[in-house]
């Protein structure tokens, strides 16, 4: 099985960086700058930041389809972000190294048919366990403590 994990589209947040803190406190997001080598992940390049990056705190809408499992949440965002990372058939160490990760599988009417929660060291057996299930269109990956959206991980 062949899978693909992607980060967000850097477009998305381009405008944001660089912008004052108050400018961005009108738009409800934070400026925080990274203190420590794992606990800021960046969901653009799919990996933590360096102590020293800033990031952006922001609320992001990571399932827009209009089902009960739409969804919003917050995530960091790197504002050293150019491009968005891609890993085939393979966990970027941004999902491996977090003590617990959700997985969802979602269907193309964005409703959940199976998931469940794994060390970071196992989530490539459930991602693959996940789409043998023909009817699984797709996968989110959460990080289980605090809920944010870590990924989305589609068939390549």
């Amino acid at each position: 099985m062949t899978y693909a994990i992607r980060g967000l589209p850097v477009d998305e947040f381009r405008p944001l960086f660089g912008l004052s803190d108050a400018e961005l406190a009108e738009r409800h997001i934070v400026r925080m700058t990274a203190d420590a080598e794992v606990g800021f992940p960046c969901r653009v390049m799919l990996a933590d930041a360096k102590p020293g990056d800033t990031l952006l705190l922001l609320n992001h809408e990571y399932q827009p389809v209009e089902s009960p499992y739409q969804g919003r949440h917050a995530i960091f965002v790197n504002e050293a972000a150019t491009a968005p990372a891609r890993f085939v058939d393979e966990v970027p160490p941004v999902l491996a190294v977090r003590k617990a990760i959700s997985l969802r599988g979602f269907d193309e009417d964005g409703m959940i048919i199976d998931a469940d929660v794994v060390p970071g060291a196992e989530v490539e057996p459930l991602i693959l366990k996940l789409f043998e299930n023909p009817a699984i269109a797709y996968i989110h990956a959460h990080n289980a403590g605090r809920g944010c959206f870590a990924a989305r991980i589609d068939r390549a």
